[in-house]
């Protein structure tokens, strides 16, 4: 399948982190619209919300240089979720996101991906700090930004007042 972005291909020990392809379109969207992870924040969305999202999702590639990954199990070779680096319109600063697909939590895929997405922002991009913006209810992300080496410093993100702003440093791992 053809990238839709310009997004380099990242490998860890258990996982490729590749740009999004038109078929990652049906598992993002069944994550978006019903995913009990989404539910529980509040967070569904409808089917078309999540084509909008998806599509924003390739135009950071085209418009930042980064975006999100499509994390692939290179066991399965299936999609387990989403990890990269985004900033939206009015957004302060350069976020270090994840999100992971029914079934993938619990195994350390968000935390494998988030460590390569930080060594290629450090080592390519040349990005000295990123931030995450993590609903003060999100314990499970939390606890990912936590192993990542980032800490709170206990204000809100402005554009989400229900998150908190983690600073990752960009130490290598």
């Amino acid at each position: 399948m053809q990238s839709l972005s310009t997004a380099p291909m990242l490998t860890t020990q258990r996982l490729v982190l590749r740009g999004p392809e038109r078929d990652d379109l049906p598992d993002f969207t069944r994550f978006m619209t019903s995913a009990l992870s989404m539910e529980a924040q509040g967070e569904t969305i409808t089917a078309e919300q999540a084509w909008f999202g998806f599509l924003s999702g390739i135009g950071h590639w085209h418009w930042h240089g980064f975006g999100f990954f499509t994390v692939v199990e290179q066991q399965t070779e299936r999609p387990v979720g989403r990890v990269g680096l985004i900033k939206h319109l009015g957004w302060p600063d350069i976020e270090l996101a994840w999100h992971l697909f029914e079934g993938a939590e619990g195994k350390g895929f968000a935390t494998e991906a988030a460590w390569a997405v930080k060594k290629w922002a450090r080592e390519d991009l040349g990005l000295d700090r990123l931030y995450s913006y993590i609903d003060t209810q999100n314990t499970r992300s939390q606890a990912v930004a936590k192993r990542l080496g980032a800490v709170t410093d206990g204000t809100r993100a402005p554009h989400e007042p229900e998150a908190e702003v983690w600073v990752h440093s960009m130490d290598s791992h």
